[in-house]
């Protein structure tokens, strides 16, 4: 058989006035289309075209953020390591001292792990809206 090609010759013109063209135009920036006349051609046929549906700039703020998470869970294990190692050492007044110290700054250090993990559960739930 033979292939029919599908080259598309034909020109199909519309007269619009500013405000309909603007409008046409702010619809097509809200959809994944890249070409206006592949978004013109779907909505004159009655093809579906796929919408704008995740915000991509929230996307990128997700994987950043995912990121920095993991490196602050791996900061906190290396530093709960360390903790560790140091009871072993022998007891002194600057010792102890450092621990005190040390346990304020573990406190600190954990209050904004669960921060941050609150504004990621916050933000994943409206990801996945």
């Amino acid at each position: 058989m033979k292939e029919e090609k599908n080259n598309r010759n034909k020109l199909l013109q519309v007269r619009l006035t500013a405000a309909e063209q603007q409008a046409i135009l702010k619809e097509f920036a809200k959809t994944k289309s890249l070409k206006l006349s592949d978004y013109i051609r779907k909505l004159v046929l009655g093809k579906p075209h796929i919408g704008s549906f995740r915000n991509e700039s929230l996307d990128d703020f997700v994987t950043v953020l995912a990121g920095l998470r993991m490196e602050l869970k791996a900061a906190g294990n290396n530093l709960n390591q360390a903790v560790k190692k140091l009871h072993t050492l022998s007891a002194g007044k600057q010792l102890e001292a450092w621990l005190v110290s040390w346990e304020l700054d573990k406190r600190a250090f954990q209050k904004a792990v669960a921060s941050i993990q609150s504004h990621m559960d916050k933000i994943s739930d409206q990801w996945f809206q």
